[in-house]
C-alpha cells in the first residue's frame, strides 16, 4: 500500500465534499474546487474524513492513490485556509506593480513585461526603499498558484554571478565565482 495513499484526509469544519461517481467537490470559505478521479481509484466519505482505495495493485493504480489523495488534501487545505507564495525581485532598477489583476514588471527589458493573472489568484506588489520589492500570490488553488508563480519567475530567472533575477523567499541561488577568480 501507498503510504501517503491509505492515510485519510480530515474535512475540516466549514468545508463541505460532494462525491459524485467520479468527481469529488470541495467547498470551502475560501472558494470552491472539483477534481475528476480516473478509473482504479475510488473515495469514501467516512464521517469527517475521506479514504481512498485502489483497485489492483497495478503500477498505474499505485501511482495514481497517492497522487489523488494528495491532490484532495490541498483542496481541502486551499478551500479552508488558502495558499500564498511570495516572490522577491532583486536587481538594480527591477521594479514590480500590481493593479487590480495586473501585474507589470521591469526587468531591465527595453519595455514592462505585463502579466495578466488570473482572476482566482490575488496579487499584491509591495516596494520598500532600500529593499527588493515583493509580489505575493495568494489562491485556494495551489495548482494555480504554482503555475502562476512559476510563470512569473521565468520572465528573469536569477543567475549564478550576481544573484539578479526574480526569486521565491527563501530560495537560496548556487552563485560562482565569475572569470576574475580564476587569476
Amino acid at each position: 500500500m501507498s503510504r501517503i495513499g491509505k492515510s485519510p484526509v480530515t474535512i475540516p469544519s466549514g468545508v463541505e465534499v460532494k462525491i459524485d461517481g467520479a468527481t469529488i467537490s470541495v467547498k470551502g470559505p475560501k472558494g470552491e474546487l472539483s477534481q475528476v478521479l480516473e478509473e482504479g481509484v475510488t473515495v469514501e466519505q467516512v464521517e469527517n474524513t475521506l479514504v481512498f482505495n485502489r483497485a489492483s495493485d497495478a503500477p498505474d493504480h499505485r501511482a495514481k492513490h497517492g497522487l489523488y489523495r494528495s491532490v484532495v488534501s490541498n483542496m481541502v487545505n486551499g478551500v479552508s485556509e488558502g495558499y500564498k507564495k511570495v516572490l522577491e525581485v532583486i536587481g538594480v532598477g527591477y521594479r514590480a506593480d500590481a493593479q487590480g489583476q495586473r501585474l507589470t514588471l521591469a526587468l531591465g527589458f527595453s519595455h514592462p513585461i505585463i502579466f495578466e493573472i488570473p482572476k482566482e489568484v490575488k496579487v499584491s506588489a509591495e516596494t520598500v526603499k532600500g529593499k527588493a520589492p515583493v509580489v505575493t500570490l495568494e489562491s485556494h488553488d495551489k495548482q494555480l498558484l504554482g503555475q502562476v508563480a512559476a510563470k512569473i519567475r521565468s520572465f528573469r530567472k536569477p543567475e549564478p554571478y550576481k544573484g539578479k533575477g526574480i526569486r521565491f523567499q527563501g530560495e537560496i541561488i548556487r552563485r560562482k565565482a565569475g572569470k576574475s577568480a580564476g587569476k
